[in-house]
């Protein structure tokens, strides 16, 4: 039977029932929740591909040979590709990371952020042998994304990794630890500000940090464990120093030092990059 018409049994016509007056109410919820999920996709994927191209601005900065100074003109190169493809990227999903917007999704952005901050920040450090500010870090930050206090600490905290490494790998091809160095009139070395110095600094200043009304969000759940690697790689250069002045300098370059602890277990492999 053709139309909106019924019948009964007893042949009499009926109308359709009436639309529930609820319906368009579910269906807003509907797109609105259809919304959110798409919108939380793209910038998962987004924080991934920040993270990944971060990672690469990382290992290409691995290979630069001092501190304080331009960096050389291949690795620059380099380093601007992936800075763009960051760039691209937070761009491509900045209108999704506004107003409130950019709270309600801060965990699945947060990630790449904090690696893109310690991209920036390692890049800054072998450039001028500086701390990037916060807010240099976030007007560093490209397509408009807010960057919290929370993730440009915690992307500090990976930051000190990165130097471990530097520093390592600079005094094992080098024979010695990257910095300013001076001079005295006898000839003998005097370390104005090396990496070392820096490291421990940076040691002292997140040790004094209080995160105890932190608890509840990122930077308290993740700050114990940062604060134990972060102690760990301060450590590790140490005992590398140690063992390039109190163990003499008369060894041959490519000489890797011993990283491993008292314990016997050997030493530890320095990641090449």
């Amino acid at each position: 039977m053709m139309g909106g018409t019924k019948r009964d049994h007893d042949g009499r016509s009926r109308s359709p029932p009436p639309a529930s007056p609820f319906m368009p109410i579910f269906e807003t919820f509907r797109n609105e929740l259809d919304e959110h999920h798409d919108r939380r996709e793209r910038i998962i994927k987004a924080s991934r591909d920040v993270t990944a191209a971060s990672k690469k601005m990382i290992f290409s900065l691995q290979r630069v040979k001092k501190v304080r100074g331009e960096l050389p003109e291949r690795i620059n190169k380099e380093v601007q590709g992936h800075f763009n493809t960051i760039v691209t990227t937070l761009e491509s999903i900045s209108g999704d990371l506004q107003g409130i917007n950019a709270w309600r999704y801060r965990r699945q952005i947060t990630g790449g952020l904090q690696e893109f901050i310690e991209a920036a920040t390692f890049k800054h450090y072998l450039e001028t042998q500086t701390l990037l500010t916060v807010d240099a870090a976030a007007a560093a930050v490209p397509g408009g994304v807010q960057l919290t206090e929370d993730d440009y600490l915690l992307g500090i905290f990976d930051l000190v990794g990165e130097m471990m490494r530097f520093a390592i790998t600079t005094m094992a091809t080098s024979g010695e630890l990257p910095g300013n160095t001076a001079d005295s009139e006898d000839g003998r070395e005097i370390s104005e500000s090396n990496i070392l110095s820096d490291l421990r600094e940076l040691r002292t200043q997140f040790a004094a940090l209080d995160t105890t009304t932190s608890s509840g969000n990122g930077l308290g759940r993740d700050v114990e464990k940062k604060l134990e690697v972060m102690n760990t790689c301060v450590e590790k250069v140490e005992n590398a120093v140690y063992g390039l002045i109190i163990r003499g300098r008369e060894r041959p370059k490519g000489w890797m030092p011993d990283l491993g602890d008292d314990s016997g277990r050997g030493r530890e492999p320095v990641e090449s990059y």
